[in-house]
C-alpha cells in the first residue's frame, strides 16, 4: 500500500509506491500544484508565479485516500490533491546519470539493420489522420526519420506534407527549394555530384529541425537517399575513442554560408551536442559549409582533426546508412538535429526533380503528443 511521511521541519515529504520511493520538496509541489487556483483548467499553464508562493512554504500535513495524495502547505492553509501517477511519473528524486551521451527516453538509435524496416507512411491514410498518422509521427520522433508513399505527384505537395504537423519555416532559399541539375549552382545540393551525408544549415541559429525531400521526376539513374542516425554515430565514437567525442562535444565548431549575395550567415556550436546533465541533444555535421576551426586549444586541435576524420569515417560506413530510391510521389522527413541525409551521385540522362522545404520538430511531437494523450485519454474512459 503506498504511504507518505512528512520530514520533520516540513521541508519535503517521502512518497512510498511499492515498487519506487519518491521525495518531493514542499516548494516543488506547491508550484506544482494542479488546482484551479494555481492553473488553469483549460490549458494547464500556471496561473501565478513563483514570487506569490510564500518562500518559506512548508508541508503542514500530508495524507493519502482514494483521490491521491493530499498536502496542506503552511503558512498558506491550503490543500492540494496530487494525482499518484503523475508524481511518479514526474519524480526526481533519482540517481543523476553519470555517463554523457545518453538518450532520451523514446529515443531509439539504429544503423543499416533498420534497411528491412523502414518507418513509411501511406500520403493519403496520414492526411485522413488517426492511427496512421500517429504511428507516423510516433516513428518520426523515435527514429528521426521517416518516409511517405503514395503521394500526388505534383508541385507544392510537400507543404500538404508539413500542414500534417506544422508550418513551413522560410529561408532565404525561399518558402521551398527545388533539388535539380542547375547550371552554375549557388549550392553543391543542386548539382549531380554524390554528396556526404550531412545535417542541412548547420550555420543557421537556430538550425531548421525539420527538413522534408518530396519527389516529383526520378528517371536518371543513381541518386539513391540515404540516412543516417548520427546520434548512433556520435556513441559508437563515444565507445571507440571517448576522448574523441569529448573533443568534438567539449569545443565549438564554425559553420558558414556565404553563396548568395547579401547572404552570409555563421554559426558556432559543436559537432556533437550535450545538455549540461550529458544527454545527446544533437548533431551537426557538414563537410561543405565548416568553416575555419579557431575555437579549439593548440594542444588539441590535432586530437579534434583526428576525431573529426573518425567521426566523419563512422558516418561514411555503410553500416550505418539505410539506404532508399524516391520515386515521384514519395518523399522522406528527417529530424535534422539528428538524423545525417545524403545521395549518392547520379548520372546527367533522365530527369530528377525534388523539391525540399523546411519546418520545425516542436510542431511534429506536439501533434504526436496531443494525439497520444487523447489516445490514452479515450482507452482510460
Amino acid at each position: 500500500m503506498p504511504s507518505v511521511t512528512v520530514a520533520p521541519a516540513g521541508d519535503y515529504l517521502t512518497l512510498s509506491l511499492g515498487s519506487s520511493t519518491l521525495r518531493f520538496h514542499a516548494i516543488w509541489l506547491r508550484d506544482n500544484g494542479a488546482d484551479p487556483e494555481t492553473r488553469a483548467m483549460a490549458n494547464g499553464q500556471r496561473l501565478i508565479a513563483l514570487r506569490d508562493i510564500p518562500a518559506e512554504t512548508a508541508i503542514a500535513e500530508a495524507s493519502l485516500d482514494s483521490g491521491g495524495l493530499l498536502v496542506r502547505f503552511a503558512p498558506e492553509n491550503k490543500t492540494v490533491t496530487y494525482d499518484l501517477s503523475w508524481l511518479e511519473s514526474h519524480g526526481y528524486d533519482r540517481e543523476p546519470v553519470q555517463q554523457s551521451g545518453w538518450l532520451a527516453d523514446g529515443t531509439e538509435p539504429w544503423d543499416a539493420g533498420l534497411m528491412e524496416a523502414v518507418p513509411s507512411g501511406d500520403f493519403a491514410a496520414l492526411e485522413a489522420g488517426g492511427v496512421a498518422l500517429g504511428d507516423w509521427l510516433g516513428a518520426v520522433t523515435r527514429y528521426g526519420f521517416g518516409k511517405v508513399v503514395n503521394g500526388p505527384i505534383e508541385e507544392g505537395a510537400l507543404f500538404r506534407l508539413v500542414d500534417l504537423f506544422g508550418h513551413v519555416r522560410e529561408t532565404n532559399y525561399g518558402r521551398h527549394f527545388e533539388v535539380r541539375t542547375e547550371v552554375n549552382p549557388t549550392n553543391l545540393a543542386f548539382t549531380g555530384l554524390g554528396l556526404q551525408a550531412h545535417t542541412d544549415n548547420p550555420y543557421r541559429d537556430p538550425v531548421p529541425t525539420i527538413q522534408v525531400l518530396y519527389c516529383l521526376e526520378s528517371s536518371a539513374a543513381g541518386g539513391e537517399n540515404m540516412v543516417v542516425d548520427g546520434f548512433a554515430a556520435a556513441l559508437r565514437l563515444k565507445a571507440e575513442n571517448e576522448a574523441y567525442f569529448n573533443v568534438l562535444a567539449d569545443h565549438c565548431a564554425r559553420f558558414e554560408y556565404a553563396g548568395e549575395t547579401e547572404v552570409c550567415l555563421t554559426s558556432r556550436r559543436p559537432m556533437i551536442e550535450l545538455a549540461p546533465d550529458g544527454e545527446l541533444i544533437g548533431v551537426r555535421f557538414n563537410n561543405r559549409s565548416l568553416a575555419a576551426v579557431q575555437d579549439v586549444p593548440f594542444d588539441k586541435m590535432a586530437l579534434y582533426y583526428a576525431a573529426y576524420r573518425r567521426f566523419g569515417e563512422i558516418i561514411d560506413d555503410t553500416a550505418m546508412e539505410v539506404t532508399f530510391r524516391l520515386n515521384p510521389g514519395e518523399a522522406f522527413v528527417v529530424d535534422n538535429t539528428r538524423v545525417l541525409h545524403a545521395r549518392k551521385g547520379y548520372s546527367g540522362e533522365g530527369t530528377r526533380w525534388l523539391q525540399g522545404c523546411y519546418a520545425d520538430k516542436d510542431g511534429l511531437r506536439s501533434v504526436y503528443e496531443a494525439g497520444r494523450r487523447q489516445a490514452q485519454a479515450e482507452a482510460a474512459e
